[in-house]
C-alpha cells in the first residue's frame, strides 16, 4: 500500500468518525430535545430575577440551571418514548432516533431519562430547597402523565392543560430564589401558560396532516383553519395583555415597556393576519414569532432587573 493510499484511507477514516460524532450529537439535541430545554431553563431565570429583584446567588441560579436541565431534557425524552409509534407517522418527527429506530434499546432511554428527573428532584432536596424540587416534580407531571398519557391522545384542549408545566419552569425559578409566589414571577407564568396554546396551535396548523396522519386531535385537525386562527388570536391577545402588564413590575418599567409593546404590535398583526389568511405558511410564520416574542420577553427582563 502505497502512502497516498494509506492517507486516503486514514482521510476517510477520520470523516467517518467526525460524522459520527455529529450524528450522535444531533441525536443526543433532538432527543432531549435541547432546543426547549433551553427556553424552560431561560424562562425560569427569569421567575428567578423577578422574583429576587435581579439579586439572586449565584448558587442557587447553579442549581437551577442544573436541575432545571436535568428535570427538562428527562421529561422531553420521556415524551419521545412514549409518542416513538405516532412520531413515525408525522414528517416533522419521523426522524427522531426513536422514532426512526436509531436507538436500538429504547427502554435504556426510557431509565436514563427517568434518572435525570429523580436527580434533579434530589439535588433540590439535598441543597434545601423542597419549593424548587416541587415544582420539578409537578412540571414533569403535568408534561409526562397530565399532557402526554392523558390529555394529548384524547381531546383538543390537550396544551390548553398542558402549558402549565411551562409555568411550572417559571416557578421553579422563582422557587430557587426563594420567593416563588412573587407576583412578577406568577404573572409570568401566567404569561407562559396563554403563550403555549398560540405556539404549539399554530405549528400544529402548519403541520396538520401530520397530526391527522398521527390520529393526535389537536385544534386544527378537530375545527377548520378560520376558527383555529381566531382561537390563535384570541391567545396572542391574553398573551399582549399580560406582557404589556408587567412594565408595572418596579423592577421593569418603561426600560421594559417599550420594547416589548412593539414586538406585541409585531406578533399581534401577524396574528391578525393568520385571521384574514388562515393557511399553513403564515400559521408557520405566527410559530417562529411566537418564540422570538418570548424570547425578547425573557431578555427586557433579564434587562430590567439587573441594570
Amino acid at each position: 500500500m502505497n502512502s497516498q493510499e494509506t492517507f486516503s484511507k486514514a482521510n476517510t477514516s477520520s470523516q467517518a468518525s467526525t460524522t459520527s460524532i455529529k450524528d450522535i450529537l444531533r441525536s443526543v439535541i433532538v432527543l432531549f430535545k435541547l432546543r426547549v430545554v433551553i427556553l424552560l431553563v431561560l424562562s425560569s431565570l427569569g421567575g428567578a430575577l423577578i422574583a429576587s429583584d435581579g439579586k439572586v446567588s449565584l448558587s442557587a441560579l447553579g442549581l437551577l440551571v442544573g436541575t432545571g436541565i436535568l428535570s427538562s431534557a428527562g421529561a422531553s425524552a420521556i415524551n419521545q418514548y412514549l409518542e416513538r409509534s405516532s412520531d413515525a407517522l408525522m414528517r416533522r418527527t419521523l426522524n427522531r432516533p426513536l422514532a426512526a429506530g436509531i436507538v436500538s434499546n429504547p427502554k435504556a432511554i426510557l431509565g436514563i431519562a427517568s434518572g435525570f428527573i429523580a436527580l434533579a428532584i434530589g439535588l433540590a432536596f439535598l441543597f434545601g430547597n423542597p419549593a424548587l424540587a416541587f415544582f420539578l416534580a409537578l412540571g414533569a407531571i403535568i408534561y409526562i402523565g397530565i399532557y402526554t398519557i392523558w390529555l394529548k391522545p384524547r381531546t383538543l384542549l390537550n396544551i390548553v392543560i398542558g402549558g402549565a408545566a411551562g409555568s411550572c419552569a417559571v416557578l421553579s425559578g422563582s422557587a430557587a430564589a426563594g420567593n416563588w409566589s412573587e407576583p412578577g414571577a406568577i404573572s409570568l407564568a401566567l404569561l407562559v401558560f396563554v403563550w403555549t396554546p398560540t405556539h404549539f396551535w399554530s405549528l400544529a396548523m402548519a403541520f396538520r396532516d401530520d397530526y391527522s396522519r398521527a390520529g393526535v386531535p389537536m385544534l386544527p385537525t378537530v375545527v377548520s383553519d378560520q376558527t383555529t386562527a381566531w382561537w390563535i388570536a384570541l391567545h396572542t391577545g391574553a398573551t399582549a395583555i399580560i406582557a404589556l402588564l408587567l412594565a408595572i413590575h418596579p423592577q421593569l418599567g418603561l426600560i421594559y415597556f417599550i420594547p416589548i409593546a412593539f414586538a406585541t404590535l409585531w406578533m399581534a398583526s401577524h396574528s391578525i393576519r393568520l385571521v384574514t389568511h388562515p393557511d399553513q405558511k403564515q400559521a408557520f410564520k405566527v410559530f417562529k414569532i411566537s418564540n422570538l416574542y418570548l424570547g425578547l420577553v425573557l431578555i427586557f427582563i433579564y434587562i430590567g432587573t439587573l441594570v
